[in-house]
């Protein structure tokens, strides 16, 4: 059925708003469970190790969730394998997923409840927080929102319908996700004290997270661009991405900066890990910050800027892809 993407990402857009997916769920737990018996079994410290490693935890998934798809379109009818991309869309992509630990830290700085938001953000990104100044927290609350939105929701957008347009429906969205679980399970900060990865598997993680995500950070920085200050955040992308450690998030900080006109990056916080598998997959986000950003000082004003510039990006997607879905059922 043509048109079909743009009807799945709607659907699963509304549900999730409407009945968010649980932090703990059993789809999150056996995709953890896959990629530590992959790395379990098969990562033994060589470079072609590492990268069989990653291939297996991160490619297996999609190929099955393509399997399905096939099946149901070819064999059952397009109603069902509609169904099977809502479904798949609904556990890959959405804001609730990463919103709540947002929208708590802004409450209680609104309430001028610093030490409840400093706990918040350490709870969040498993970091020590004790000593961060009101301002610093609104920036980091930023940096890490705006990355997570990013992943979340734009970079799965981005692979889902290229894929999708590809006949190989909801795969794409499930090979970022798991890409971008993969960098951070296996990374520098990931917190897995027994049985950590090998160097291989951890250069191999990294550096395919990094092409995988190369195209999708840059949608987002120029969606960003559309819909805020275009010129800023072009400069910023420009001139100021450099700022921020890893290549893709700091076309995406830089960006945002500009687009709202607040100064992101400086001081880092340093990661302490507290966390497991599951504190692995929940975590992510800029830790290691050098330099600022032109802009103003952070402020809680900020934040709800933030929330509408995502939004107005989500309906720029939206209205993107519905044109090229009637463009497609007039064609």
């Amino acid at each position: 059925m043509r048109g079909m993407s743009f009807f799945a990402i709607v659907l699963a857009l509304l549900i999730e708003q409407a009945r968010p997916l649980a932090r703990s769920n059993p789809i999150h737990e056996g995709l953890r469970a896959w990629a530590f018996s992959a790395r379990r079994n098969f990562d033994a410290g060589g470079s072609v190790h590492g990268w069989v490693t990653w291939t297996l935890a991160v490619c297996v998934p999609p190929l099955v969730v393509l399997a399905v798809y096939w099946a149901l379109r070819y064999f059952v009818g397009w109603p069902l394998a509609l169904v099977w991309n809502v479904a798949v869309l609904y556990v890959t992509l959405g804001f609730r997923q990463f919103s709540h630990h947002f929208t708590a830290i802004r409450d209680a700085l609104e309430d001028d409840n610093v030490a409840l938001a400093r706990e918040r953000l350490a709870h969040w990104k498993q970091v020590e927080a004790d000593e961060l100044p009101r301002s610093e927290i609104v920036r980091h609350v930023i940096e890490y929102s705006a990355i997570a939105a990013h992943r979340h929701v734009f970079g799965v957008l981005a692979w889902f319908a290229g894929f999708a347009a590809l006949g190989l429906g909801p795969s794409g969205a499930v090979f970022y996700r798991m890409a971008e679980f993969a960098s951070r399970h296996w990374g520098a900060n990931a917190a897995v004290p027994e049985h950590p990865p090998s160097d291989a598997l951890v250069a191999a993680a990294a550096r395919a997270w990094t092409v995988t995500d190369w195209l999708p950070a840059r949608l987002t920085a120029l969606s960003f661009a559309m819909v805020g200050s275009f010129e800023d955040a072009i400069e910023g992308w420009r001139y100021h991405a450099q700022r921020f450690p890893a290549d893709n998030d700091g076309v995406v900080l830089a960006a945002t900066a500009g687009a709202i006109g607040v100064r992101l990056g400086g001081v880092a916080l340093r990661s302490q890990v507290r966390g497991g598998a599951q504190a692995a997959f929940e975590a992510g986000g800029v830790l290691d910050d050098s330099g600022s950003t032109p802009g103003q000082e952070p402020r809680v004003a900020h934040l709800r800027s933030v929330v509408g510039l995502v939004w107005r990006s989500v309906v720029v997607w939206l209205l993107l892809l519905a044109l090229l879905t009637l463009a497609q059922l007039l064609g």
